[in-house]
C-alpha cells in the first residue's frame, strides 16, 4: 500500500495535511520528527511540517534526511522550508514583524511541477516568526509575496522542494493543487486508497491476523466501534462477541435503543449494566481528568468481568482511530496530549489478549464512508460522535443520578428538535451540558433558583478543529423554551459560540 510519511514538528495544522492528501484518496501516515521510520518499498514521499520551534533555537527539533535525501520526494512546510534551508548553508533570521494571515503568492517558475497548474497570483496563508533570508547553495527561487522574497524554492539536483505557506489550510486557495502536483506527477501516487479498497484489505488482514480464534469487541453504539464491528463479523463470523456496558452515563433510553439495534444487524451482543457501580466509584469526584480515568477504570474492570465468560478469546478488538492515535502519541514527540483515551492502550495488560484496531488508520469521515461501503444503516453512520466518558464530561462538577436524568431529558429534547426541524445531518456533534450555577428565574408568580444548561452545536469534518453552528433563533427559543418547560430543575438555557481552537469540543 503506498504512502506519504508525515514528520511532525508540532504544528497545529500537521493533522490537517493529512485529512487533505486522505481526500485526494492518498494514504499517509504521522510520525513524531524522532520517530520517524526508515523508509520501504510502499513509501512514496515525505513532508516535512510546519512547528511552534524556531529553527535558530538551541534546542529546535532535529529530523536525519540521510535515509530519505536523494531517495524521495521531500515537501517542506513552514518550519519544513526553514530547516531544509537552515541545515543546507541558507540563511534564516527573524521576520521583521511576525508574518501571520493571507498573502498573494507571485508565481515565478510556473514550469516547476510543483506549480502547475496555480494561477499566477494565487491566495495563500502565512503562519511563521522567522524568514529565510538566503537560499542554500544549489537551490533555485519558484515564488514569492511582497514580504516574503523565497516563499517556495527546490533544489536543483535533489526532489526536494520547500513552501514556506500553508497549503493544507482552507486559505490558500489553491492548495490541494499544489499537494496534488506533490503526491501524484512528482510522488507517483495512484490515489486508489478507497473506502471499497480498504474494506477488502482488511478483512482479508483480521482473517489472517485472528485466524480460528474468538475476538472481544467493546461495543459504544457510536460509528467507530459499530464498523469495526461489522468489518469483524465480515472476517471471523460467529467468532465475534460484543459487550456493550451501560456506565448510566449514556443518552435517554440509549442502552435499551442500542442493544435493539445491533440485533437487527445480527451481531451478538451481551449487554451488561453497570450504571450503580459507576455512580458509587464518581460519587464527589469534579476533576475532568479523574473522572476519565475512573471511567476508563471501571469500563476495564466491568468489561473483564464479562469477557471473562466467553471461552476461547484471544483477542481484544478496538475502535481506536488515527486521531486517538496521535493525540496519545508519547510526551517525546511534539503532540501535545490533550486528554487520556481510555480506549488507546490500557485493557490489553489486564485481560492477557493479544489487540487488533482495524480502524487505527481511519479518520471519522473515512470510517463514516467505510461504513456507507459495508451498507450499515443511516441511523448508525449519521450518528454524531458521543465521547467515551459520556454525560459525565458534560456534567461539570460532580456525578449524581439526578444530575445525570436532567442531562438526559435536556439532551433528548435538544437532538430531537434537531431530527424534527432536518438540521441533526447537518450539524457534526450537538449536545448539552450542564453547569455547576444556579440562576434565578421566575415561574408563574414565584421566584425559582435553579439550573443552567449549555447547547452545543459544531460544525466539522474529523474533530480536530470545529465552527459553532449559526442555528435559527427560532429554533433556539423553542428548544428553551420546551427545556424550561419540561425539565424540572433547570431555568436557564444558554449557546456556546466557541469554535475550536481556541475551545474543545466538549466542556472537559
Amino acid at each position: 500500500m503506498e504512502k506519504i510519511l508525515i514528520a511532525d514538528f508540532g504544528s497545529q495544522y500537521t493533522q490537517l495535511i493529512a485529512r487533505r492528501l486522505r481526500e485526494m484518496n492518498v494514504y499517509c501516515e504521522i510520525y513524531p520528527f524522532n520517530k520517524v521510520p526508515r523508509p520501504d518499498a510502499d513509501v512514496r514521499g515525505v513532508i516535512l511540517s510546519g512547528s511552534p520551534a524556531s529553527v535558530r533555537d538551541a534546542g529546535a527539533p532535529q529530523i536525519d534526511l540521510t535515509p530519505f535525501s536523494g531517495h524521495l520526494p521531500i515537501l517542506g512546510i513552514c518550519y519544513g522550508a526553514q530547516y531544509l534551508a537552515q541545515t543546507n548553508g541558507g540563511e534564516v533570521l527573524p521576520s521583521p514583524s511576525r508574518e501571520y494571515g493571507r498573502a498573494m503568492l507571485s508565481i515565478g517558475d510556473a514550469s516547476d511541477p510543483l506549480m502547475q497548474g496555480l494561477d499566477a497570483q494565487t491566495q495563500v496563508w502565512m503562519s511563521h516568526g522567522d524568514t529565510i533570508q538566503t537560499l542554500p547553495a544549489g537551490a533555485h527561487l519558484l515564488a514569492s509575496t511582497s514580504d516574503v522574497k523565497n516563499a517556495a524554492y527546490r533544489f536543483d539536483k535533489l526532489p526536494v522542494w520547500a513552501i514556506q505557506f500553508h497549503p493544507e489550510v482552507y486559505h490558500t486557495l489553491q492548495g490541494m493543487q499544489l499537494l496534488r502536483n506533490f503526491i501524484v506527477p512528482i510522488c507517483g501516487c495512484r490515489q486508489d486508497w478507497t473506502p471499497d479498497n480498504f474494506v477488502e484489505q482488511t478483512v482479508a488482514q483480521l482473517k489472517e491476523t485472528v485466524g480460528d480464534d474468538n475476538v472481544i469487541l467493546g461495543l459504544s453504539g457510536g460509528v467507530d466501534s459499530s464498523v469495526a464491528a461489522i468489518l469483524l463479523k465480515r472476517a471471523v463470523g460467529d467468532r465475534l462477541h460484543c459487550i456493550f456496558v451501560d456506565s448510566g452515563l449514556l443518552r435517554y433510553n440509549e442502552y435499551e435503543e442500542v442493544l435493539a439495534s445491533y440485533k437487527d444487524m445480527g451481531l451478538n451482543v451481551i449487554g451488561v449494566d453497570a450504571s450503580e457501580r459507576f455512580y458509587a466509584d464518581l460519587k464527589g469526584v469534579t476533576d475532568p481528568e479523574e473522572k476519565r480515568k475512573i471511567i476508563g477504570r471501571d469500563f476495564v474492570e466491568t468489561f473483564n468481568e464479562a469477557a471473562s465468560k466467553i471461552e476461547n478469546a484471544r483477542w481484544l478488538a478496538q475502535g481506536t482511530i488515527y486521531p486517538d492515535v496521535v493525540e496519545s502519541a508519547s510526551v517525546s514527540g511534539p503532540a501535545a496530549k490533550i486528554k487520556s483515551h481510555h480506549n488507546v492502550g490500557g485493557l490489553p495488560e489486564k485481560m492477557h489478549l493479544k489487540v487488533v484496531e482495524p480502524l487505527r488508520l481511519l479518520f471519522k469521515d473515512e470510517v463514516r464512508r467505510v461504513g456507507v461501503s459495508l451498507g450499515m444503516p443511516q441511523s448508525l453512520i449519521g450518528r454524531h460522535p458521543f465521547p467515551g466518558p459520556g454525560l459525565a464530561i458534560r456534567i461539570i462538577g460532580d456525578i449524581t443520578p439526578e444530575k445525570v436524568h436532567i442531562l438526559q431529558q435536556v439532551d433528548k429534547i435538544f437532538i430531537d428538535n434537531l431530527r424534527r426541524e432536518g438540521l441533526y445531518d447537518k450539524v457534526w456533534q450537538a449536545g448539552a451540558i450542564l453547569l455547576p450555577i444556579q440562576s434565578v428565574g421566575v415561574m408563574g408568580d414565584e421566584r425559582t433558583y435553579e439550573r443552567c444548561v449549555a447547547l452545543r452545536a459544531v460544525s466539522s469534518v474529523d474533530g480536530m478543529t470545529a465552527d459553532w453552528v449559526h442555528l435559527p433563533y427560532e429554533f433556539l427559543a423553542q428548544t428553551s423554551n420546551e427545556i424550561i418547560n419540561k425539565v424540572k430543575g433547570v431555568n436557564r438555557v444558554v449557546y456556546d459560540i466557541s469554535s475550536k481552537p481556541p475551545a474543545t469540543i466538549e466542556w472537559e
